[in-house]
């Protein structure tokens, strides 16, 4: 049974091998930290944070996320440990554009749990305002016995105060180091899907800023906010509205409730939010003793798009919480048979002859036994996914689907943008047979760093550095090409930069189509030329937006998404040019102007710390299979799988030849 603690309760523990499982809902940063019977933390050393994520007896999230598991292993501890404390904070300002403080957001609830998924003890964190840190609950040591006590000890100065109160000398310098992890991460995040609206409103909202990974985080996606206009012809809303609508309240407006005295009607006059949304379609009756047959679409939404991405998104979470569990059985199995050997060792009398060999046979023995259960377990629900995978891969509409998918033989050119677009696909090696679509929701709200640099594959393979750079733009030209495709005609621009016109073979698709705005821009007067019209593009926008006039924009104003492609930078860029692209980053994503880098890492890295910010902003992505993505729930490296066009196909012709032709018929 769960005890539901309040703040200063405690309660026993009788297990030390725990779980702390941390719900937020909105990205947090969780730390634990080890104290001596008087709560003093002695050094860094005693904090498993992101940037140091392990300790002995714990493991923390490698990166702010709304959800964490924390595992404990309290017999791993030393004796001078006599409590761990469980520290949760709300990523710095430079982590995102996520909420200040607690009172902002939902109340965090915090659980203890055994390996086995049960409940010891539960605790949800409330009566917090102004705090941004706050000491969640923490286990302590008591005449030999372990227990956990709430806490909720909020702090206004975030981690730093926080830590300081703890006794930690380090505080500042750690609670920096913290930050500077989380940030970090924003580079290596699988942004979650961003919770569904109510079934009451039909419109689809527009997506909030991007978790962060190792999930570095950010606010969560569908975060309260200032919703800007947006720039590709689709209103703020979504698809759903579909133009300009009344005022509320407008003049000539008749109101029965102004003279009969009832409830004023707060409902938009012009949405239609009376009809529920169809039935999603359902399985066939499923044999007796077997599980129910999959399909595709069965998930919750308003379309069947809608379904489909969170389908993708639930077989996603599905993945990453069954490998979870098993890796967690694993641990537990391997700790308790050192456990084992360690007592058979210690004792003289068992360390030579046929009782020792006994004992350390059965804990090998009671090893391999749980193992192979954990593995049962597993294996039992990789088989109903690869059976969803199976039926959900070939419905997935061509911005879900793979370049293979025989749904790109019938393209069309949209007429409304797609709520998501497929950058890829993800895996875990305990599941190689399963690969998960990673989908990225639209507008993009963060650019895309396709790193040059990699010169080893997590098979193995070796490729070397002109061909990663071959391959890094080849890279960029598909997914350029994917979100011309998904856009309606004209609601989308191209632009290029090569410096040294190092990428004109593989960028041949995008200008012998003719679906860019301009031929690759060269030289320094090329990146000049480019980075001023869309630094100015920004300004301008920006002024229209603070000014509360966004249709006074110029004539001719090109409303339109646009995309920058940079190729080998920073060759042929200045300090000048560097800071536009870093503004172009930053600001640019809310007025719709993106970038995508296709850069070496290690090689921008010597130019300095300007870099940096420009790099952890961007979402990296590689040319070939590489483990260094996090998913929002248990921050499992993920290995990516970038969209590659199958050999001599020419799937990446036809379809830009349809967006020039539909382009051209735009702008007559």
């Amino acid at each position: 049974m769960t005890a539901e603690l309040v703040r200063g309760q405690n309660h026993p523990l009788s297990q030390s091998r725990l779980e702390i499982r941390v719900s937020a809902g909105t990205p947090v940063v969780a730390v634990a930290a080890l104290g001596d019977e008087n709560g003093r933390i002695h050094g860094v050393e005693w904090v498993a944070h992101p940037g140091a994520p392990t300790q002995p007896g714990l493991e923390v999230s490698r990166q702010a996320a709304a959800d964490h598991r924390l595992a404990v292993d309290l017999d791993a501890m030393t004796d001078a440990v006599h409590r761990v404390s469980v520290l949760l904070a709300l990523p710095a300002p430079g982590g995102g554009p996520g909420p200040a403080r607690f009172g902002a957001v939902a109340a965090p609830f915090v659980a203890v749990t055994g390996l086995d998924g049960g409940e010891i003890a539960s605790y949800t964190i409330t009566g917090l305002e102004a705090e941004s840190a706050v000491v969640a609950l923490e286990l302590y040591r008591r005449q030999g016995a372990w227990k956990v006590r709430a806490v909720g000890q909020g702090y206004a100065g975030g981690l730093a105060e926080l830590l300081t109160d703890q006794g930690l000398p380090e505080a500042v310098p750690l609670a920096g180091t913290i930050d500077e992890a989380v940030a970090r991460g924003l580079a290596r995040s699988v942004q979650a899907p961003p919770p569904r609206p109510a079934d009451g409103d039909r419109s689809r909202q527009p997506a909030a800023p991007a978790l962060g990974p190792d999930q570095g985080g950010t606010a969560p996606q569908g975060a309260p906010g200032p919703v800007p206009p947006s720039y590709g012809g689709q209103p703020a809303g979504g698809p759903g509205q579909t133009g300009p609508q009344p005022a509320y309240g407008g003049a000539g407006a008749a109101d029965p409730s102004a003279t009969t005295g009832g409830p004023i009607n707060y409902s938009h006059p012009g949405r239609q939010n009376s009809a529920p949304p169809p039935p999603p379609p359902t399985a066939p009756p499923a044999q007796p003793g077997q599980p129910a047959q999959p399909v595709a679409g069965d998930a919750t939404g308003w379309s069947m798009e809608e379904r489909l991405y969170n389908q993708v998104w639930g077989m996603f979470e599905d993945l990453a919480r069954t490998t979870a569990a098993y890796r967690s059985a694993v641990d537990f199995a391997e700790s308790r048979m050192d456990k084992e050997l360690e007592q058979t060792l210690s004792d003289p009398r068992s360390r030579i002859g046929g009782q020792g060999d006994g004992a350390r046979e059965a804990a090998r023995a009671r090893y391999t036994h749980l193992v192979d259960q954990a593995r049962a377990v597993l294996d039992r629900d990789l088989v109903q996914l690869v059976a969803e995978a199976d039926v959900v891969e070939p419905a997935l509409p061509p911005a879900f689907a793979r370049w293979d998918n025989p749904a790109w033989h019938a393209y069309r050119v949209p007429m409304e943008i797609p709520m998501a677009l497929r950058l890829g696909d993800l895996r875990l090696p305990e599941a190689d047979r399963i690969r998960i679509p990673m989908l990225l929701r639209l507008p993009l709200e963060r650019g895309l760093w396709i790193d040059s640099g990699r010169a080893d594959s997590v098979d193995g393979s070796f490729t070397d550095s002109h061909d990663m750079r071959r391959l890094a733009m080849e890279t960029a030209v598909a997914h350029a090409a994917r979100l011309l495709a998904v856009y309606p005609a004209g609601e989308f621009t191209v632009h290029v930069i090569d410096p040294a016109g190092s990428g004109a073979q593989p960028l041949a698709p995008l200008t012998q189509t003719g679906v860019l705005a301009a031929p690759p821009a060269q030289g320094a007067a090329g990146v000049t030329d480019v980075l001023g019209r869309l630094t100015q593009r920004v300004d301008l926008v920006q002024m229209a937006l603070r000014g509360g006039a966004p249709d006074a924009l110029p004539p001719g104003f090109d409303t339109s998404q646009q995309l920058l492609i940079v190729n080998d930078f920073p060759h042929g860029f200045d300090d000048r040019a560097v800071n536009q692209l870093r503004y172009l980053a930053d600001e640019g994503p809310a007025v719709g102007v993106h970038l995508m880098m296709v850069a070496d890492r290690e090689e921008s890295a010597g130019y300095g710390p300007l870099l940096d910010p420009l790099w952890r902003s961007l979402l990296r992505l590689t040319p070939v299979p590489d483990d260094h993505l996090a998913d929002p729930w248990v921050g499992h490296a993920w290995t990516y799988e970038p969209p590659l066009v199958p050999p001599d196909s020419q799937v990446l012709h036809q379809v830009l030849t349809q967006v020039a032709a539909a382009r051209r018929s735009w702008n007559r």
